[in-house]
């Protein structure tokens, strides 16, 4: 039978308990709260000088544990079986942190499975939040590793039981204390007039990382922090600071892990906007946590134009291929829609092999042959086109959509050919150009700059920047111009739904 312990060491009566910080440490089953579930918890309370109060418990999950977890932590599936389970633990749990601020190392993690599993029962769990992690990089700047268990072994903090609840928030408890301790001693930051507490969320939202604040934030200020902390939502090395200097323009932002790798890229017209939604959302799955605590600083590339910050970013992904972008990667487009006209008139729509050495360049380029194929057959099926010319149905005689009566002749010769041409060209229409060379002029980065993106004979050529002195009569002046980028299938459809939309760019058109 499995023998598990559920210990409560408290300091003061349970009634009226002077605490100010919960110090949190809980174990799970995985990385994800959506899915995974809570093994071990325990809860320090710090008053501000000392801890008072201690809960620790296993937990059972009501589920198994997997082997890598168990390697980890040394929780078995035999140690939780008896163990309760979180809702006859979560009234404790409440009690316990009523009134404090919820303090761990990397506190979205612990805190997003706190909500999570209180969610599950109904009840909305929230607490203001202090990161650990974070605190230790602004007092204590300049060392090797903000890990817990390197952290503590670096500035001589015991840590028994790593990876076991009790074990890292008792660790946690010591380096909270002298990081308040260093808050409290340190001239630039002591204020009779504000709280210890607030003076950590102040050095937990506004240092910038590695550094302390270079002056007592405001009132006004201090009080935007105690809000913004109460879900801790800024990657641990991302400040307030930092985000507030982004450009309100239109542009292409990176963010960089701590090696500087480039992990993300992005586009906006307002990057400082779009970056500030980026972390406005508290994320609950495992691989958007790691994503937001891999952020270690930003980077940006000015467009100007929208379209501009649309095709950039398009080639800057494909170049670069960062890890947590997963649309548009693809580089290589080895197939594509072509067309041709027979000899008695009609056009054709095949698919084929799409590269620069081929006798024509495709209407669009695709991923591979058998999504080409695809393309085509919804096409066809769209605008009642004759499959045999399209090279979908191989044939001396009609295709199988003129035997039950879908197609209206072409193959056969019945039906004249201009009208057969007629929904070819409305097939081209939908996802090609309305019209084959022009140049897009748009917003540039400065006032006497313009942004010109050129499309000759349906193929996306590049970009450039022109200032007010620039002429040009002829195509070939924009063209000299540019600098040439990549023609794929994701630029075309960008620029295709772009000129849909409400734009103020001119479109120069050629003939």
């Amino acid at each position: 039978m499995a023998i598990f312990v559920t210990k409560h060491v408290s300091k003061f009566p349970l009634q009226n308990p002077p605490h100010l910080y919960a110090i949190i440490d809980l174990e799970t089953t995985g990385g994800q709260p959506a899915q995974d579930r809570i093994t071990e918890i325990a809860i320090f309370i710090h008053d501000g000088e000392k801890v008072v109060d201690q809960y620790d418990t296993l937990l059972n999950p009501g589920r198994p544990i997997p082997f890598f977890i168990t390697q980890l932590t040394g929780i078995t599936d035999d140690m939780v079986r008896d163990a309760p389970k979180f809702h006859e633990v979560a009234r404790k749990v409440v009690e316990m942190t009523e009134g404090c601020v919820f303090v761990a190392h990397n506190v979205r993690f612990d805190y997003s499975f706190l909500k999570k599993e209180f969610a599950d029962l109904g009840y909305n769990y929230s607490r203001k939040t202090l990161c650990t992690v974070r605190l230790s990089r602004s007092l204590m700047p300049g060392q090797p590793s903000y890990s817990l268990g390197k952290l503590c072994q670096n500035i001589g903090i015991p840590l028994n039981g790593r990876h076991r609840a009790a074990g890292d928030a008792g660790a946690t408890a010591i380096l909270f204390d002298r990081l308040l301790k260093i808050s409290q001693q340190d001239e630039a930051l002591r204020n009779p007039t504000v709280s210890p507490a607030d003076t950590l969320a102040a050095v937990d939202a506004l240092a910038p990382g590695g550094k302390k604040p270079s002056k007592q934030p405001s009132a006004r200020k201090v009080e935007a922090v105690r809000e913004a902390i109460r879900t801790a939502l800024l990657p641990p090395n991302i400040t307030p600071e930092k985000v507030a200097s982004l450009p309100q323009e239109a542009g292409v932002y990176y963010f960089h892990n701590e090696a500087g790798e480039v992990i993300y890229v992005g586009k906006s017209i307002n990057i400082y906007k779009r970056i500030q939604q980026h972390f406005a959302v508290d994320y609950k799955s495992r691989k958007s946590i790691e994503f937001k605590n891999s952020i270690s600083d930003i980077t940006w590339e000015l467009t100007g134009s929208e379209l501009v910050a649309l095709l950039y970013e398009s080639h800057e992904i494909k170049r670069l291929k960062p890890l947590y972008n997963r649309a548009q990667r693809r580089s290589v487009f080895p197939a594509g829609i072509f067309l041709r006209t027979d000899d008695q008139g009609y056009k054709h729509l095949y698919y084929g092999k799409a590269d620069d050495h081929a006798q024509s360049h495709p209407l669009i380029a695709l991923a591979n042959q058998y999504k080409a194929k695809a393309f085509l057959f919804h096409k066809v099926s769209k605008f009642n086109l004759c499959q045999k010319l399209c090279d979908l149905y191989k044939t001396p005689g009609s295709c199988f959509d003129y035997q039950v009566h879908r197609c209206k002749g072409a193959c056969l010769g019945l039906e004249p050919a201009e009208e057969y041409n007629k929904r070819v060209e409305e097939a081209v229409e939908s996802f090609t150009y309305e019209h084959g060379s022009f140049v897009v002029l748009g917003q540039g980065r400065r006032e006497d700059e313009k942004t010109l993106v050129v499309v000759e004979n349906g193929r996306y050529l590049g970009f450039g920047y022109v200032d007010e002195s620039f002429s040009a009569r002829r195509f070939v002046d924009f063209k000299d111009a540019i600098k040439r980028y990549n023609d794929n299938k994701d630029v075309q459809q960008i620029i295709r739904q772009y000129l849909r939309t409400k734009h103020k760019d001119k479109v120069k058109i050629f003939k």
